[in-house]
């Protein structure tokens, strides 16, 4: 790797050894180098991450985990691949939907899965109570609100907990979520142009 070498005040072109450098000099140097060094790498891994055969499926691996109860936002993601590649619109939408309403029937699984931890620990309280007849009322119809943000992903886990049924669930899941992906993304598309 060449750099541009100070000796004697005079600024030369040359191979980076430290023989004619002091040893602060050589750190200076070389932190400037993995600086660069991770500069590029970083810039590079997100050119990779926005390139169709990519950010498809970088969007679809956010979306998924986003949709569990980690809390991550999908949707900078796809208004970041649509804006750099307007003709992923539909695609990225589906794909997001996809992900995400996937990773909502894995958080559906955790909560039925989680029902005997929490028959355990039953602590009822009014709100509580109150909640679980709301659901229980609603039925599938309540996994419709899985795409709001704090409340959808427990919802989800509340639904399995309660063992709604799975199927009917994943669709009203499918069906929230794709609204939000789309009135989001076609709301960001209209306002940045």
């Amino acid at each position: 790797m060449e750099w541009v070498i100070e000796k004697n005040g005079e600024k030369t072109l040359g191979e980076a050894d430290c023989t004619c450098l002091k040893f602060e000099h050589c750190q200076t140097m070389f932190a400037r180098l993995h600086l660069a060094t991770m500069e590029v790498w970083i810039h590079e891994l997100l050119r990779l991450l926005v390139l169709p055969e990519y950010g498809l499926s970088s969007v679809f691996v956010v979306a998924l985990i986003s949709a569990t109860l980690l809390p991550l936002g999908s949707e900078p993601v796809v208004l970041g691949l649509v804006h750099l590649n307007p003709e992923l619109f539909w695609p990225a939408i589906g794909v997001a939907t996809l992900g995400n309403t996937l990773g909502g029937a894995l958080t559906w699984w955790m909560g039925r899965g989680a029902q005997h931890v929490v028959n355990r620990m039953q602590t009822d309280t009014p709100q509580r109570a109150r909640a679980l007849r709301w659901l229980e009322t609603l039925g599938p119809k309540a996994c419709l609100l899985s795409w709001l943000p704090l409340v959808g992903d427990p919802l989800c886990a509340v639904a399995g907990w309660l063992k709604l049924p799975f199927w009917p669930c994943l669709g009203y899941m499918a069906l929230g979520k794709f609204g939000r992906y789309l009135g989001v993304t076609a709301g960001w598309v209209w306002v940045v142009g």
